[in-house]
């Protein structure tokens, strides 16, 4: 990658937004942090010799001068029911690539609903949700698929040693409650159902030495968005760890706490995947620390191979679609830990 192209990150003073500005300046690109809140940003901007640019989701032209001159744009500013579309919008004007961190699964869905055919006419590259939920499990799914064509069901269970939620998750939380109602989504039998029942609690086999674990299943994430919209798997479901699923959802659990000079908190993460087809299975795991700072070197990873040509389709992507899944996997070693006895990996 040539070093010094400029990418504009929009909520850039956020928990992950700081993680991604840090990880685009090791990887040499020039790191243009944008958002509504002037303060925030200028501290940013100066610590890191920066030129910050303030603009806001609900004022387009702000947007246009905060993207002006840049590469592509990762939005990292949640809700991303209020921000996807208008940075998308700003970034389409721009003739840039789009990328997003977006955990929320009706945000994702609006993504390719409302910019798959227009992102595509254009010639255009919009990756939604390239972070841990999401991206990291589509890549994974992806590349245990290998050379299967289709599959029954994939199955993708998080093991959390705890979830202490930022102000940015609980807030995206919120506001896809608040979209949903007292209703939950599961994707079963190729489509979305709505239900109103509780989600069931179950074992999950988790590679050793995690081994037998109870987990919440039907714990729907980004990446039951992501799979099938590539990857013929009528059955996508995601399952998480009860400890974390207990945190995520108590109003009492502190925020994360930086356990090193990164900024990274003890938290330790396991993703197993397993798809099934007519009877077969394949497996694919990752392992890592602090869920929201391997988002930064996922969307960075994608952010390099999309700017040098390094993608497969254009459009409204999810990872495994655009990228070699198993190739990104493995640029992702220093981050994760990849169970490399699985297919495809």
């Amino acid at each position: 990658m040539e070093s010094g192209r400029r990418v504009a990150v929009f909520g850039a003073y956020g928990h992950t937004g700081r993680f991604v500005v840090a990880e685009l300046l090791a990887r040499g690109f020039v790191a243009v942090p944008s958002g509504r809140n002037a303060e925030a940003l200028r501290e940013l901007a100066d610590e890191n010799g920066l030129e910050a640019r303030v603009a806001s989701a609900d004022d387009a032209a702000s947007l246009d001068r905060a993207l002006a001159g840049t590469a592509a744009v990762i939005n990292c500013a949640g809700p991303f029911a209020s921000t996807t579309g208008p940075v998308i919008e700003a970034a389409l004007r721009a003739g840039i690539p789009y990328l997003d961190v977006a955990a929320e699964i009706e945000a994702n869905l609006d993504t390719f609903a409302h910019y798959r055919d227009r992102a595509k006419d254009a010639g255009a590259v919009i990756v939604p949700a390239m972070a841990f939920f999401g991206g990291l499990g589509d890549l994974l799914a992806t590349a245990a698929m290998d050379d299967w064509t289709s599959a029954d069901e994939a199955h993708i269970a998080y093991a959390l040693s705890s979830w202490h939620p930022t102000a940015g998750t609980r807030l995206s939380g919120a506001v896809s409650r608040e979209r949903r109602g007292a209703r939950r989504l599961r994707y079963h039998g190729g489509r979305w159902e709505h239900r109103t029942d509780a989600s069931p609690t179950l074992d999950w086999d988790f590679p050793q030495p995690l081994g037998r674990r109870p987990v919440i299943g039907e714990f729907t994430m980004a990446d039951v968005v992501t799979v099938p919209q590539h990857l013929p798997i009528p059955d996508v479901t995601t399952y998480m760890s009860i400890e974390a699923a207990r945190d995520v959802t108590s109003t009492d659990t502190p925020a994360p706490t930086a356990a090193d000079g990164s900024g990274r908190s003890d938290q330790t993460f396991l993703v197993d995947v397993l798809v099934r087809s007519c009877g077969a299975e394949r497996r694919a795991t990752a392992a890592g620390r602090d869920i929201y700072a391997v988002t930064a070197p996922l969307v960075v990873e994608a952010l390099d191979r999309v700017l040098t040509g390094r993608t497969k389709t254009v459009g409204v992507a999810s990872a495994g679609e655009i990228f070699d899944a198993a190739d990104f996997l493995r640029a992702l070693a220093p981050h994760i830990t990849l169970d490399r006895h699985q297919q495809g990996l």
